[in-house]
């Protein structure tokens, strides 16, 4: 896990992936493209598989070469100043566009998460109208045509959890205030519960409630996070380091120092081990549907 200067290893490896996948969708192969470059191909190696940061400039002519769209290069530029940062913050409708994001590759390339959740519903888990009423909540300026885009988005997110190749393993913890919290009426936040109660019996998900009746825990002090696992590579070590996922107000955070990976992963098992067990935890969502449903 890398610890360096250059703080955060995420921004490399995003950037690294779009990159590779230009590459190839212009059907060039290493050998090529670092001849059109003028680099040697390992350097095209290292850059996408994250090891190294990149200048936007250069990061520019791999656009040119790959026959990349300009907001795409724009977008890909400004990715590549946050590989020199210390740390590094993602902040929603800045320089880089909110379609090109971070987190939606890294959600596709993990093997496991250990999600906890004190507010809302992971929006893996949400229902089209859930979803809908939460991105209207906060975004009241968008109009309904871009509601609807964003609204798409997070829908066909949830498609990777019922994948039939590799599906990842979730172990995720709801705090009984998403339960309890109607959102846009008691109808439609039975609907919700009840998608819940599916979803936590799919064979890859492991879904528990952390009940008011708990007390203090650690997801007091940490708030909602994720935590995303990689798979192994051939030598058994993971492909990328885990990273733990804090979205926040006003941005994103992207941890992946060994301090702070261990300390999420101490407050998630702290998390699940207050929580109830799985047959528990599904009877609680029922119930609480059914009182939605009176």
């Amino acid at each position: 896990m890398t610890t360096g200067a250059t703080g955060s290893t995420v921004p490399r490896r995003q950037l690294g992936r779009y990159l590779r996948d230009l590459r190839n969708q212009a059907r060039l192969t290493v050998r090529k493209a670092a001849k059109e470059l003028e680099w040697s191909e390992a350097k095209i190696w290292r850059i996408e598989t994250g090891q190294t940061s990149l200048r936007s400039l250069d990061v520019e002519a791999m656009c040119r070469i790959y026959g990349a769209p300009a907001d795409l290069t724009d977008a890909l530029m400004a990715l590549a100043k946050e590989t020199k940062a210390r740390g590094w913050w993602h902040s929603y409708g800045d320089v880089i566009p909110e379609d090109f994001d971070v987190y939606i590759g890294l959600e596709e390339a993990a093997s496991t998460m250990n999600w906890y959740e004190s507010e809302l519903v992971p929006g893996l888990f949400q229902t089209e109208s859930y979803a809908r009423a939460i991105i209207r909540a906060s975004q009241p300026d968008e109009d309904a045509e871009e509601i609807e885009r964003r609204v798409h988005v997070r829908v066909a997110r949830q498609t990777l959890i019922t994948r039939t190749t590799a599906p990842p393993t979730l172990e995720v913890v709801l705090n009984e205030a998403v339960l309890r919290r109607s959102v846009n009426g008691p109808a439609m936040m039975a609907e919700q519960l009840d998608h819940l109660v599916e979803v936590g019996r799919l064979p890859n998900v492991s879904l528990r409630v952390l009940p008011f009746s708990a007390g203090l825990h650690h997801g007091v002090m940490s708030g909602p996070f994720v935590m995303l696992g990689f798979p192994l590579n051939g030598d058994g070590k993971p492909s990328e380091p885990p990273t733990v996922y804090v979205d926040g107000f006003t941005g994103a955070l992207y941890l992946d120092k060994d301090h702070e990976v261990s300390r999420y992963q101490a407050a998630f098992t702290n998390i699940w081990d207050a929580s109830l067990d799985e047959a528990d935890s599904e009877q609680m969502i029922a119930s609480v549907a059914r009182e939605m449903k009176q």
